[in-house]
């Protein structure tokens, strides 16, 4: 069992999906993860959060349970998508999530840049940097964005376009704060 660990669900259970498909973002990392934003944004309020690779949605239900005003869920595993929307519909927070069943690399072109993106991506597979280059162009990032992405503890994420703010080991993952680089005016 996952549980939310702060803000207004603070202690309240979640589902993972079942199998070893998704791998559900542990506590332990959670907590350190939303520990590195809060020391760099404040406050959570009235941020618009993106969740790449979302499963059971754990991201970003932390965020909203930390004030964010909305979060768009992208998931494409049919079992960890009946999970996330029961784990929304558990929290009552279905006016606040949009789910898209989808992969987070067959996303078009954004509606409007997003302030807080997190990324959980299958460990090992590169589909985190792949997703970052492909959406940055799209322009779901602004430069005033924040992105996480989880790794495995040894994996190198190597994206251009993106500057390191920190990196952080938790046990088997790899936290990395990027921020978009402006474009660069000759």
């Amino acid at each position: 069992m996952l549980r939310i660990i702060s803000g207004e669900w603070r202690g309240r259970k979640l589902k993972a999906p079942p199998g070893d498909t998704t791998r559900p973002t542990a506590d332990r990392t959670r907590e350190t993860l939303f520990s590195m934003l809060t020391s760099r944004l404040g406050s959570f309020e009235e941020l618009s959060v993106l969740d790449l690779f979302a499963g059971s949605g754990a991201l970003g239900l932390e965020a909203l349970s930390r004030g964010a005003a909305s979060c768009t869920f992208v998931e494409q595993d049919r079992p960890a998508i009946d999970v996330l929307k029961g784990n929304i519909r558990l929290l009552g927070a279905e006016a606040r999530c949009e789910v898209r069943p989808s992969s987070a690399l067959s996303l078009g072109p954004a509606i409007k840049p997003f302030d807080l993106i997190l990324l959980d991506p299958p460990y090992g597979t590169g589909a985190g940097a792949v997703a970052l280059d492909k959406l940055n162009r799209l322009g779901w990032f602004a430069p005033s964005s924040w992105i996480s992405v989880e790794t495995s503890a040894r994996e190198k994420l190597d994206v251009s376009g993106f500057e390191i703010d920190a990196e952080r080991v938790v046990g088997k993952a790899k936290l990395t704060l990027l921020r978009p680089l402006g474009d660069v005016i000759d």
